[in-house]
């Protein structure tokens, strides 16, 4: 699978705790790019599954997503994005700055997340929570058709995936 990238534009990346959303974010994009609400928590409280610390990290991830966007710089914000109402948040912000917004979403087999979830280093999340945002993911690929994307790529077990990134 060929994904092309806009430059810039906002990447969302969408799926549960499991999913690769980390590794691709780290395999496709430099370091600087890629806005992790893990990464945040870990800043605000030594610990990147402190879900104390989330309405913090979030914050501060949507003052991050409209510094970048505002500069035209892409993004690439690296969180479950589960929830309708954060995934419009994120393509308002993005429509300010008149940049695109690429949607990557992972739909995988239950057990490759919860394989993938077991053998995280430093953050596991309980079976229970990835069941429901593997519930979550189930409803959230029926809407993400409609919800305005410049481009929705959906992967899946074993997708092979190279990414083009034109220069402007």
């Amino acid at each position: 699978m060929t994904i092309t990238i806009p430059d810039p534009a906002l990447v969302l990346l969408i799926g549960p705790a499991g999913a690769g959303k980390s590794t691709f974010a780290h395999e496709h994009f430099q370091p600087v790019e890629i806005v992790s609400s893990d990464y945040l928590r870990g800043l605000l409280s030594n610990d990147p599954a402190d879900q104390g610390a989330s309405a913090e990290a979030f914050r501060i991830l949507a003052l991050l997503l409209e510094g970048r966007l505002k500069r035209g710089l892409t993004t690439v914000l690296d969180a479950t994005s589960l929830r309708a109402e954060n995934r419009a948040r994120y393509r308002a912000i993005a429509a300010r700055h008149g940049i695109p917004v690429v949607a990557v979403a992972f739909d995988l087999p239950l057990q490759t997340y919860h394989d993938r979830n077991r053998n995280r280093a430093g953050r596991v999340v309980e079976d229970a929570v990835v069941d429901w945002q593997v519930e979550q993911m189930e409803r959230t690929l029926g809407v993400l058709p409609g919800e305005g994307y410049a481009a929705l790529h959906i992967l899946r077990d074993g997708a092979e995936v190279t990414l083009e990134r034109p220069s402007a």
